[in-house]
């Protein structure tokens, strides 16, 4: 099996190759993979831990490139399962210079939206270590928010501990309201929550780290809150007292934000795993983050573990437990 598991939608995306030009009149365009779950898993294994993914894809072109391209990252595809009758989600996605890029998603409806409860009935979790959440996935479908639960329900059965990045998409919800109730009661669950000062905003009505933090604190598994506040770094508060912030590093040019959280999730789990501290965790997860928004793609600046002390190197960083 595998120390770390999650569950999400692949998402095959066509991204432009034309900067500063919208989606509308982009001619030319590269096919990649994303999906923020599957950005964690991968980054994850680049760093030298097994992970595991779970999904569902169409049977045809779009599914069989999403199988091919997990497993040239190695990571697990044991739970990825073909749907004849419902296609792979894809994407469009705008080359930007400087900013957030324009997306526009083909989701509704996918094999992933299909994904039903059984499924995680048959998932080993005997040797899972840890488990990483997002609150994308019980946003495409009723039916892929009751496999989540399960899941929830069946990582807790098995004290592993779990991280939960609310990762919000308005489009994808029903409404803002059932977002909103949704993701907090989710995120209760978790051990660990990484959520944004501008999600904090949006879900409780504070962008104050401290704020957003003593109200993810309330959750019934929740110990610790990282929350994530942009190039300052993160502001980290635990239910046993504990506060502080940990600073980010500077960065000369921001190519492209898209997996720039899910960089940082990444960073804070492998870091735990390997039995580094908490403050340590935090500084990897804020070096992974803006290694990533230097390069185009949604994993491409993700390092491997030579890769990450070359990064320490260079900022004077001294990566102790």
């Amino acid at each position: 099996m595998s120390e770390l598991i999650t569950i999400g939608e692949p998402i095959v995306t066509f991204a432009s190759k034309q900067p500063d030009v919208s989606i509308t009149d982009a001619t030319e365009f590269t096919k990649i993979m994303g999906g923020a779950e599957l950005n964690v898993a991968i980054g994850a294994t680049r760093l030298g831990h097994s992970t595991q993914y779970i999904s569902r894809v169409g049977a045809e072109p779009f599914g069989d490139y999403v199988i091919k391209t997990i497993l040239s990252h190695h990571v697990g595809a044991k739970y990825i399962s073909k749907d004849p009758d419902y296609w792979t989600g894809h994407q469009l996605k705008q080359l930007v210079t400087t900013g957030d890029p324009e997306t526009y998603n083909y989701r509704k409806g996918s094999a992933a939206a299909h994904l039903t409860k059984e499924v995680i009935e048959q998932v080993d979790l005997s040797e899972v270590k840890m488990a990483h959440m997002s609150g994308i996935f019980p946003a495409i479908s009723d039916v892929a928010e009751e496999t989540f639960r399960t899941l929830l329900d069946r990582l807790i059965d098995h004290h592993i501990p779990m991280t939960f990045d609310p990762n919000l998409r308005p489009a994808l919800w029903a409404s803002r309201a059932k977002m909103i109730k949704t993701v907090n009661d989710l995120a209760g669950y978790a051990d660990i929550v990484l959520p944004g000062v501008e999600e904090g905003k949006i879900l409780m009505g504070s962008d104050d780290p401290e704020k957003i933090a003593d109200f993810y604190l309330k959750g019934a598994h929740t110990h610790t809150v990282i929350v994530k506040t942009g190039a300052a770094g993160a502001f980290v508060k635990t239910d046993a007292g504990d506060q502080y912030t940990v600073p980010g590093f500077k960065v000369d040019r921001v190519i492209d934000t898209v997996g720039a959280g899910d960089g940082f999730a990444l960073g804070v789990i492998t870091a735990l795993l390997e039995g580094k501290s908490l403050k340590a965790a935090v500084t990897r997860g804020n070096a992974v983050g803006a290694l990533q928004v230097q390069t185009y793609g949604d994993n491409d600046g993700y390092p491997d573990q030579a890769g990450l002390r070359a990064f320490y190197e260079k900022e004077g960083v001294v990566d102790q437990l």
